[in-house]
């Protein structure tokens, strides 16, 4: 099995971009002359360097790991696969690429970086085919470098096959450990690329036996979307159902997709989602379900809800902007209190915030104004300087606040340093009260699926009863939606048993392998 070579689209330019996405300034920079290794070199040496994408402020949030979009027999198949990803960028935001079948090859571009920075026209132009699929990264197994990037794409005897994963594989290490010992060379650190050594191992099997085999041979979370050199296009959801994958219909394309949004910017109608420990293969003759494992105890992430899914996005039936609203209400209903103004730290806690305001009757205000045209990254030049990357981003209505008595909302408190030096600031300008309500339970346990905080450490409410943690960020209450308000406000039949609530209550769907972590394939 052979790694394709992804900069064989206009390689210099790809190069040059992706350093300078970096920061660094390329312009006497001789690309030429760079091959793979001296790429992945330069790559490694700038680890350090932030290119994740990540808004100032935003760096006490919870990350998702990646989006996926795919489409199957389209005229336009990479242009529609930008557009897609470009609804699916709030998924990831560390690296993006797109991969296409053209005349038995699979071709690829992807680089380090957002969508709009990883493709110009010409890219999109050279990516001529029918099939496609695309990816957006936020990297929760395997550093954030352009060798990490995807879709990941692999030659074997004539035949090509491109993979993009959204999700975790928690037993990827001892699969690794297994297949380099039977010979198997590893080009990444990520567990994606396991799934692929597992395919051509089990080729002789036939195409679909490999793929059954294969996916039985992983655990954890996995959302998968495969391309192969004969253009067929193949999605993939694990037995327990935590990450979304939908399929949608245009004009006698199929779709798959991480969220309805992207089908709702492509005009893709939605036609259902894929089931847990299902394979769909979506060919010339239309499309295949397989059961390649029997559904196991379902574990949708329930975090899709609270924050990680785009509000006009529908999961299971249910409109993510209504179930925010949901949470607010019920927050209202358990923890009320006196204020002047209900208002949200924005954008995550916008929609839980309106719905507190309606049904306290306590009026809904903008208290805080977005910078909508923060760039990428914020640099700290001094150590005096390093609360500009919370204040950049968020910026008080003084006239608004000043003497007041304030509800805020909140969607969740990972470290808690972003929301202790925002409550300090309104402390500063004058707000007399300030309350906080956050749309879900404490987060005290790690997520091992998909959420990048692997470790308890991370996690502030781990550490800290919720009076003290109320103390620590200068409030005068502090109030968690409880977990029965949580699943109740989804309306989903059967909460309890339908999500996973891991970070939540630490009961496990799928057991954690010893080892397992976000560098567990690094060295």
């Amino acid at each position: 099995m052979t790694v394709s070579k992804e900069t064989h689209l206009d390689s210099k330019s790809l190069i040059t971009k992706d350093l300078n996405i970096k920061g660094l300034n390329t312009k006497n920079l001789k690309t030429k002359n760079l091959n793979a290794m001296d790429l992945n070199t330069m790559d490694l040496n700038l680890k350090g360097s932030d290119s994740s994408g990540i808004c100032a402020g935003e760096e006490d949030k919870p990350r998702e790991s990646c989006g996926i979009f795919a489409i199957h027999n389209h005229p336009e198949a990479a242009k529609l696969s930008y557009f897609g990803l470009y609804a699916l960028q709030h998924r990831g935001q560390e690296s993006a690429g797109i991969a296409v079948e053209r005349d038995g090859r699979i071709i690829a571009h992807k680089g380090m970086g957002l969508v709009p920075d990883v493709f110009e026209m010409e890219h999109l132009e050279a990516l001529q085919g029918r099939a496609a699929i695309g990816h957006v990264r936020y990297s929760t197994t395997g550093s954030s470098i352009f060798f990490n990037a995807q879709p990941f794409v692999v030659h074997h005897r004539h035949r090509s096959y491109a993979v993009a994963h959204n999700g975790n594989i928690v037993n990827a290490h001892l699969l690794k450990r297994e297949l380099e010992e039977a010979g198997s060379i590893f080009q990444t650190t990520m567990d994606t690329e396991i799934f692929l050594h597992l395919l051509v191992k089990n080729l002789n099997r036939g195409f679909e036996g490999a793929l059954v085999e294969s996916v039985r041979r992983l655990k954890g979370a996995f959302s998968l979307a495969v391309l192969t050199s004969r253009g067929e296009i193949i999605g993939i959801k694990d037995p327990n159902g935590f990450r979304p994958l939908c399929i949608g219909h245009l004009n006698g394309a199929y779709v798959l997709a991480s969220e309805t949004c992207a089908l709702d910017l492509v005009n893709a109608d939605f036609v259902r989602f894929v089931e847990p420990g299902e394979i769909v293969i979506i060919n010339d003759k239309g499309i295949r379900s397989i059961k390649a494992q029997e559904p196991a105890r379902s574990a949708f992430c329930i975090f899709e809800f609270i924050y990680f899914a785009r509000p006009d996005s529908n999961i299971y039936g249910k409109n993510v902007y209504l179930v925010r609203k949901a949470h607010g209400r019920r927050l209202a209903r358990e923890a009320p209190v006196e204020a002047d103004l209900v208002m949200p730290f924005p954008d995550s806690g916008n929609y839980a915030a309106i719905g507190y305001s309606e049904e306290s009757g306590i009026p809904f205000e903008m208290g805080m104004i977005r910078n909508h045209y923060v760039g990428r990254t914020f640099i700290q030049p001094t150590q005096s300087m390093r609360d500009f990357s919370v204040r950049i981003k968020l910026n008080p209505v003084r006239e608004l606040l000043r003497g007041k008595e304030i509800i805020i909302i909140e969607d969740s408190i990972i470290r808690g340093t972003t929301v202790r030096t925002r409550v300090k600031a309104l402390r500063e300008l004058g707000v007399r009260k300030v309350h906080l309500r956050v749309s879900g339970p404490p987060h005290r346990f790690p997520c091992h699926y998909g959420i990048d905080f692997s470790t308890k450490g991370e996690l502030i409410a781990a550490q800290m009863s919720v009076e003290e943690l109320r103390n620590y960020l200068g409030l005068d209450s502090l109030y968690y939606l409880s977990l029965e308000g949580l699943l109740e406000s989804t309306e989903i039949a059967d909460a309890e048993n339908h999500f996973c609530k891991a970070c939540f209550d630490g009961c496990y769907p799928v057991p954690i392998e010893d080892g397992a972590g976000k560098d567990c394939l690094e060295g």
